[in-house]
């Protein structure tokens, strides 16, 4: 993940230089966790925040148990692996549940954070949960705001209720008798942004939570603003009790400060990270996943559960079987691609594997999204046939495909030479027993 790349990379700078120490004295260990702050204060990570985390891993990393300990290092990294995690919440903190349908979250944030795709995002989420969501306009100020949310409610295949340019207080009220008199069991009310914050848009969120019940206030915020973000966090929390807050474009070139700030300095929990502009690109907020990969340890549970989102069990027992029988072709390796676009992407998923994000740098040369696309465009240039059965094309065959698909033969030959690599590799699974790890 781009956005804790540089403080992945000085962390594990800072661990390694450790591990050539061997058994550590209290003086190596309060020398690192200087190290570790200043790598944190330029990661801008909030002054005090900063100086609590040091004094918490400092205290429990010079215990004798620690210092005695054969493998001292991993131990440090441990607990910092440990307050990372208690930092920025220690558990995944899910959206509230009305007993009293409706359900009702309201947006807020300032304008350009992500508000108005976030809901899209947001009830698309909950519609693939099994929920009815209903996102209600009550953004009248800011031109197309209105279109906007229409066109992400439409790629969502979710309904907005709106009013055009109407009293914002008096729609949402009108929006949540809609939802229940429709069926409606969730409410997604997205609220007019300001460029900063002001007294009259506190008071118009203000009236609309003493107008309806509102459930979920959910602050969006643009972590590319760093520690602006934690204090635009912490004014609208002192105003409207947030209940949550969601970090948008977390895919960004950002040092990540205001991820591991805002839980600390607002007592509110991170419920969501915006990690892409499609409308998947929305994942529950999990401080230990996220920890770990800030140290480099992956994040193998989510590419899990990637998985199992992008992979139907038909296409995993067809699959299965396709090893058991050695006989997987062309045409399935081009299914793999696409399963790989809709888990996220060969960098994304690279980026959760353990030590793939700091150890080996990845980058869009080593895995080259549009590589790809040439690599599909060579399979689709040739003939069933030769999709079955590889051997029978020969060089006369390979140079149609190559000006077919508008490559070379050369990458023609490597595709080949890569999918018969792959054929090996499943051998090898078959001959071990293996299964699909989803």
């Amino acid at each position: 993940m781009a956005v804790f790349q540089g403080l992945s990379e000085k962390l594990n700078h800072i661990f390694s230089k450790m591990t050539k120490h061997g058994r550590l004295t209290e003086l190596e260990i309060k020398q690192a966790m200087r190290e570790v702050r200043i790598a944190l204060l330029e990661a801008d990570v909030n002054i005090q925040v900063a100086k609590d985390f040091i004094n918490k891993v400092s205290e429990k990393a010079v215990g004798q148990e620690i210092l005695k300990s054969l493998s001292p290092t991993q131990q440090v990294i441990k607990i910092v692996n440990e307050e990372l995690t208690e930092l920025m919440g220690s558990t995944n903190s899910k959206l509230i549940v009305s007993s009293t349908l409706p359900t009702t979250i309201m947006m807020c944030g300032l304008q350009g954070a992500g508000k108005t795709t976030l809901c899209g995002k947001l009830a698309l989420y909950l519609k693939k949960q099994g929920k009815k969501p209903l996102l209600v306009a009550c953004d009248v100020y800011r031109p197309a705001a209105i279109n906007q949310l229409k066109i992400v409610a439409e790629k969502a295949g979710v309904e907005v209720f709106e009013k055009g340019q109407g009293n914002p207080v008096k729609i949402a009220k009108e929006g949540v008798e809609y939802a229940k008199q429709y069926g409606y069991d969730t409410v997604i009310v997205d609220t007019a942004g300001r460029l900063h914050i002001d007294e009259n848009l506190m008071e118009e969120l203000e009236n609309i939570t003493k107008t309806i019940r509102v459930d979920e206030i959910l602050l969006t915020v643009d972590s590319m603003t760093g520690q602006d973000a934690v204090n635009v966090a912490k004014t609208f929390n002192e105003r409207l009790a947030v209940t949550g807050v969601v970090l948008t474009k977390l895919d960004g070139d950002t040092r990540g400060g205001a991820c591991l700030s805002i839980k600390a300095v607002t007592g509110k929990p991170i419920k969501f990270s915006s990690v892409g502009e499609k409308l998947t690109d929305l994942e529950p907020f999990y401080p230990d996943r996220m920890a770990s990969r800030i140290l480099g340890m992956g994040d193998v549970l989510s590419l899990i559960e990637k998985a199992q989102e992008a992979v139907t069990e038909d296409q995993v027992q067809k699959l299965e079987k396709k090893m058991r029988e050695n006989s997987f072709t062309l045409d399935d390796f081009l299914e793999q691609f696409a399963m790989l676009k809709k888990m996220g992407g060969a960098k994304g998923l690279m980026e959760m594997l353990p030590g793939m994000g700091t150890k080996i740098k990845v980058s869009e040369k080593d895995i080259d999204e549009k590589k790809i696309e040439r690599t599909k465009a060579i399979i689709l240039s040739m003939t069933k046939k030769e999709r079955n059965d590889p051997s029978i094309i020969n060089y006369s065959r390979k140079t149609r495909i190559a000006n077919g698909s508008g490559t070379s033969v050369q990458e023609v030959n490597m595709l080949l030479k890569q999918f018969d690599q792959t054929k090996q590799m499943m051998k090898m699974m078959k001959n071990r027993k293996g299964k699909l790890p989803f």
